[in-house]
């Protein structure tokens, strides 16, 4: 008989999240879940440590004073047994695109573990604009279904299939639950783009107007990405990798040969 799964779960909405309950409760099933969750929001805070935290028990877990990489460092080093895999969320509203990548506090959860070479999942749901800011909206259990059914599966499925020899993590995002399973799609993020600023006074207002075309029929994201799965209806799983690297440059590496003589010449 093989040993149950281990899996370290966070978030960055904080541990008192209805999300972070909705996905502890399911993952139970599958293995033995070990929470190490921010004590409070720490959203789109990026990969920012905090290097000392103060950490306490609470009845989910450990409670964090700190941020979701702050999370996942002390519960793989110290904090649980050493996890098969890492999974983030359930984070309130969806983690869609490039952009996205360094800001999300769900998303650098994850990518903070695959420099363990830590398998990871971060897990996202997707809220219709129309519904009003999320920060007006009350979520409930329910409302997580497609989340902790499809990240379930994942987490279930996705090692023994050999998922994560390609990818060092996985972005899912779901749509709020409708019935039947949604389709699973995979996806590429979006690379759209449409941040502006305006200055009022002494402020400048910063504005991700990304959001604003959500609508299927007039959605400029092409087939194939995150957000045009996720907006009709579709399950999006992205794998990504980390570390960030490039292939060979050649015009850097010219750059680079040619540096010694060109600043020896400079200095004459």
């Amino acid at each position: 008989m093989s040993d149950p799964l281990e899996i370290l779960l966070t978030n960055d909405d904080g541990i008192d999240s209805t999300g972070i309950r909705a996905l502890y409760d399911a993952l139970s099933e599958l293995g033995n879940v070990t929470v190490v969750a921010p004590a409070t929001d720490q959203s789109a805070c990026g990969r920012s440590m905090s290097h000392e935290v103060d950490v306490e028990e609470r009845e989910l877990g450990y409670a964090v004073h700190g941020t979701p990489s702050d999370c996942v460092v002390a519960g793989l080093a110290e904090l649980g047994p050493f996890p098969d895999i890492v999974v983030a969320g359930c984070n309130e509203g969806a983690n869609l695109g490039e952009y996205v990548l360094g800001r999300s506090g769900t998303i650098s959860a994850a990518v903070e573990a695959a420099f363990f070479d830590v398998p990871a999942i971060a897990t996202s749901m997707y809220v219709p604009p129309e519904r009003g800011p999320l920060s007006e909206i009350d979520l409930h259990p329910e409302d997580f279904t497609e989340a902790t059914r499809v990240t379930s599966y994942l987490v279930e499925n996705a090692l023994e299939a050999g998922v994560f020899e390609h990818s060092a993590y996985l972005n899912v995002n779901v749509p709020l639950p409708d019935g039947d399973p949604a389709p699973l799609e995979v996806t590429r993020p979006s690379k759209r783009y449409e941040m502006d600023a305006e200055r009022d006074g002494d402020r400048v207002h910063l504005q991700d107007r990304v959001w604003e075309r959500m609508d299927p029929e007039t959605l400029p994201d092409p087939e194939g990405t995150d957000r045009r799965a996720v907006v009709e209806g579709r399950i999006s799983v992205s794998p990504l990798t980390a570390p960030h690297s490039t292939n060979r440059h050649e015009g850097l590496s010219a750059l680079a040969d040619a540096y010694p003589e060109s600043v020896d010449s400079t200095e004459r």
